[in-house]
Parts: structure tokens; C-alpha cells; sequence
């Protein structure tokens, strides 16, 4: 590892500790991302985005330390946050092991854990951010009110607004959002990680799993098991039984991951373009 004066300097400021060394990480689509070795030793995770939105790494830190709370009632792992900024984000380093049964298994049981460490009304008391995209929170007394109005509506109007959507199409997801009271069975607020997609969980060394990059939010616990279905996860079979086992989930709960997951596939639209929108209407026909 060489030592990039600027980055080191920058982490210094924040850590009051030297750092004797940086290398870069590949990996991130959205900031830089640099590995740090300090002076005591100890190795951290550096990311950084110039300009950044307001508050991005202030929400990103709040969400992780959220999340931590449920960590000594056995709930998921998060890393530490070290120092936060307007401009970057510090964390305890994660080292990658490569993923396996018992690990799985044991996220699962701590996703359960998380879940139910409790939450305030659905949403937060600050608004966030999903990838570089803004996540309204306001809270809402439904879960049904609270997924119609702020994880469909204001995504699918950027949509319709820029053309990326067909007004069929976007007709079909509204519909099927308007039904959510009859198709999500009540639960109270759940602790979420808001964007447990597979590059946001990390196998780490000991046989343990780490998530990073929340957008955390109180909201139904079944939306973390759809992102962790949507693009696929190692050992999510063995995740899935493991936290079914922990909580049990409602009857009915595998075929409504589809409809849990229209969030997610407008939020991909809004960033990679429309057959991801399309996709979204495939899936919300199934619930009309």
C-alpha cells in the first residue's frame, strides 16, 4: 500500500489518527473508495463522493447506527462507523471470507432479530437516499399508505415525467400499489435495511455477515426479503429457512415478494432505464 497524501490527510482530519498507508478499492459505482491503514494498526474503509447531495453520508451513518442497536440483542452486523462528514464516510474495515451454510443460517436468524428490535411509525424522521436517488420517509400510519406514497408514487412520476415508463405501464404498477392493504397482511414497523440487495451484504471472516450502505427506515420486514430475492444471494435458501425459523412469516409470504419488490425495480428504472419499469408492470400484473 502507497500513501495518497490528500485522502490520508482528509481521513486524519477526522480520525485524529495517522494513517501510514492507502490503497484504492474497487468496486463502488457511486463514490471513491479507499482502504486505510493506521498507525495503531488497525485497517478502515474510506468512501467519498465531491459534491456530495446534502446530508448523504450524515443519513448513511445514522442508518448504520440505527441498525447497530439491534446488534447485542443479536441482531445483524454493521460495520463501525469511525467518522462522518459532509464530503466522506470512515468505517471498521470488513475482511471477505467466502460465503457458506452456517453463515447463512446465522444471518438469517440475526436479520429476524433486527427486524423485530422495534421501529416508530412506518418511515423515519429524516428523509434519505437509495443509490444517489432521494427517499422520501414521512411517516405514515400504514404500511399500505406508506409503500403507495413513498416508495411508489414519487419514483413512478420521474418516470412518467421523463418517458422511461408507458402510461399503460405505469397505470398497471399504480393499480397494483392502490391494493396493498389487501395484499400485505398487517404488522407493526420492523427495523429495515432499506437496500439489502447481495452487494450490500458481506461475507466476512469468523463465519459472520456485515451489511453495509442502508437505506434504513421502519417499514414491513418483508421488503428486506425481497431485495435479498431480487438479484439473487448465495446461500438464500439457507438465509430464508433460518429467519423463517427465528419469526415466522405470514402464510403467503413467497408470493408476495414480486409485490414487495416494485420499489426496488422503479428505483433500478429511475438509474439504468426503462426495462426496468417494464419489468415492474410484468410484476405488479400478477397482483391485480
Amino acid at each position: 500500500m502507497a500513501r495518497q497524501p490528500v485522502v490520508a490527510g482528509r481521513a486524519e482530519q477526522l480520525l485524529g489518527s495517522a494513517v501510514v498507508a492507502t490503497a484504492p478499492v474497487a468496486g463502488g459505482d457511486i463514490c471513491t473508495a479507499v482502504k486505510l491503514r493506521l498507525s495503531s494498526g488497525r485497517t478502515a474503509f474510506l468512501k467519498t463522493l465531491s459534491p456530495a447531495p446534502p446530508h448523504f453520508f450524515e443519513r448513511e451513518a445514522a442508518g448504520l447506527r440505527w441498525l447497530a442497536e439491534a446488534d447485542p440483542g443479536g441482531g445483524v452486523a454493521t460495520p463501525e462507523v469511525l467518522g462522518v462528514d459532509t464530503d466522506c464516510l470512515i468505517l471498521e474495515w470488513v475482511e471477505a471470507a467466502r460465503p457458506n451454510a452456517e453463515a447463512a443460517g446465522a444471518f438469517g436468524r440475526a436479520l429476524a432479530a433486527t427486524h423485530g428490535a422495534g421501529a416508530g411509525a412506518f418511515g423515519a424522521g429524516d428523509d434519505g437516499y437509495i443509490g444517489r436517488l432521494p427517499l422520501p420517509n414521512g411517516p405514515l400510519p400504514t404500511w399500505a399508505e406508506f409503500h403507495a406514497e413513498r416508495r411508489i408514487a414519487p419514483y413512478l412520476k420521474v418516470l412518467r415525467d421523463k418517458g422511461i415508463v408507458t402510461a399503460e405501464d405505469a397505470a398497471t404498477i399504480e393499480a397494483a400499489a392502490a391494493r396493498g392493504a389487501a395484499i400485505v397482511p398487517d404488522e407493526p414497523p420492523a427495523r429495515l435495511h432499506g437496500d439489502l440487495w447481495n452487494g450490500n451484504v458481506l461475507w466476512a471472516a469468523g463465519d459472520r455477515v456485515v451489511v453495509v450502505d442502508p437505506a434504513a427506515y421502519a417499514g414491513h420486514r418483508e421488503v428486506d426479503l425481497a431485495m435479498l430475492a431480487l438479484f439473487g444471494l448465495p446461500q438464500l435458501p439457507q438465509v430464508m429457512a433460518a429467519y423463517h425459523e427465528a419469526a415466522p412469516l405470514a402464510e403467503g409470504w413467497e408470493e408476495r415478494l414480486g409485490f414487495h419488490q416494485l420499489f426496488p425495480l422503479l428505483v433500478h428504472a429511475c438509474l439504468f432505464g426503462g426495462q426496468y419499469g417494464a419489468r415492474a408492470a410484468r410484476a405488479a400484473q400478477r397482483y391485480l
